[in-house]
């Protein structure tokens, strides 16, 4: 939460930039889903489409036009120093590998950071017709395109289940957390679970901000994966750190959670 007036108006104008970069982005994605796509293996050996480069190529112009003296963090197009102490994390298709195969969960994250804090963020899902966004000290807010409310933005917030047994444990893949040696215990944490599932990538800590889940675990994310979703669960009221119990997006691992479980899952983890 903030107390400063104008720092909330600063971060209040910085996400409304993002949701505009973010419908920008929507339409181009859309574009090019379940369409031919030109994919090319990048030197790590994951894939990129034309969509994930045209869509970062628009944002980071957006952002130099805009704010020239922000910095930029992007997947595609990586680090620019801008000359104080801002700068935008930008992830132009989070779950590319879905959007190659037509499968809708993808979507664009950008987040934008403060002397080390992330204080805005957006994750925009265009084939599902959802976004959730927040600033710091404003709370996590969603928008979808289904159900009673379609097109109204409605708060959302974390479960309040504080057992595990009673918890719905979400994870990227399975093979590569127990092959990370990361978190040793997470097998015992998904048989210790109510209900486990699979749904990685941004669809995970959506699912967690929304209170549809207790938390996600996720080996292998960049900072621009979790820029976004950091604040999103944040202002939802929950807690996302890597695997230890730190407050970090630069760790190579997440845990994002209610608040209420987070530590106990942690504590899971380690074995």
């Amino acid at each position: 939460m903030t107390d400063d007036p104008e720092a909330a108006a600063r971060y209040e104008s910085w996400l409304t930039f993002a949701l505009a970069c973010c419908d920008a982005a929507d339409a181009i994605a859309l574009e090019h889903f379940r369409r031919d796509l030109v994919i090319e293996t990048k030197p790590d050996r994951t894939f990129v489409t034309q969509a994930d480069t045209a869509i970062e190529r628009m944002i980071r112009g957006l952002i130099t036009g805009t704010y020239p003296e922000h910095g930029l963090v992007g997947e595609e197009y990586g680090t620019e120093a801008g000359t104080g102490t801002v700068r935008w994390y930008i992830d132009p298709i989070d779950g590319t590998h879905n959007f190659m195969r037509g499968v809708p969960l993808f979507g664009t994250l950008l987040a934008v950071e403060e002397d080390g804090e992330i204080v805005a963020g957006v994750m925009s899902a265009a084939a599902m017709g959802e976004r959730w966004y927040a600033r710091r000290g404003g709370g996590t807010w969603a928008v979808g395109s289904v159900g009673p409310r379609a097109g109204e933005r409605r708060r959302v917030g974390v479960s309040r289940i504080g057992a595990i047994a009673d918890a719905q444990i979400l994870y990227s893949s399975p093979f590569d957390i127990e092959a990370s040696g990361a978190a040793p215990g997470f097998p015992d944490l998904v048989k210790s679970a109510w209900r486990d599932r699979g749904f990685g990538d941004f669809w995970g800590y959506a699912l967690v901000a929304e209170g549809a889940a207790e938390a996600m675990v996720e080996v292998g994310p960049n900072s621009w994966d979790l820029a976004a979703p950091s604040i999103v669960v944040e202002e939802a009221g929950g807690r996302l750190t890597d695997v230890r119990g730190e407050r970090t997006i630069h760790g190579g691992n997440a845990l994002a959670s209610n608040g209420i479980l987070h530590d106990e899952v942690v504590a899971k983890l380690r074995g």
